[in-house]
C-alpha cells in the first residue's frame, strides 16, 4: 500500500454562497464516508484562506517572516486528504471521485517517506 495526498484546489476570491456550497459540502461528507468504509482514509483536512498564511525563510541564520501565501496565484490550497492505497490507478478512482463532488481540479500526488528528495 502507498500513501496519497490528493491537494484541493479553489479559486481564489470570496467563497461561494451557502445555497452554492451547501449540496457540495453534502457530496465531499459522502465521499469522505465512503473512503473511511473503504478503510483508505488516513488524514482530510482543510485550511483557512490564504490570507491567514505566513512564511517563514531563512537564510545564511537569519529567519524571516512575511504574512500571507508563498505564492500569489488565481487558485489556492483549500484543503487535502491522505489516502492509503494500492497504487496510482486507485488513488486516481478516489480523485475522480472527490472531483466530482467538489467540482475542483484535484492533485495527486505519492507521499515519499524517509526522504527529503521524494
Amino acid at each position: 500500500m502507498a500513501q496519497y495526498l490528493l491537494s484541493i484546489y479553489q479559486p481564489d476570491g470570496e467563497p461561494p454562497s451557502p445555497e452554492f456550497l451547501e449540496p457540495i459540502m453534502k457530496k465531499v461528507a459522502a465521499w469522505q464516508n465512503e473512503i473511511r468504509e473503504a478503510g483508505v482514509w488516513v488524514f482530510s483536512g482543510g485550511l483557512h484562506p490564504p490570507d491567514t498564511a505566513t512564511v517563514v525563510r531563512t537564510d545564511e541564520g537569519r529567519t524571516a517572516t512575511t504574512d500571507g501565501p508563498y505564492i500569489e496565484g488565481k487558485e489556492h490550497l483549500g484543503g487535502f486528504d491522505v489516502i492509503d492505497v494500492p497504487d496510482l490507478d486507485e488513488a486516481l478512482r478516489w480523485a475522480r471521485g472527490l472531483a466530482d463532488a467538489t467540482t475542483l481540479p484535484i492533485e495527486v500526488r505519492p507521499l515519499a517517506f524517509g526522504s527529503c528528495a521524494g
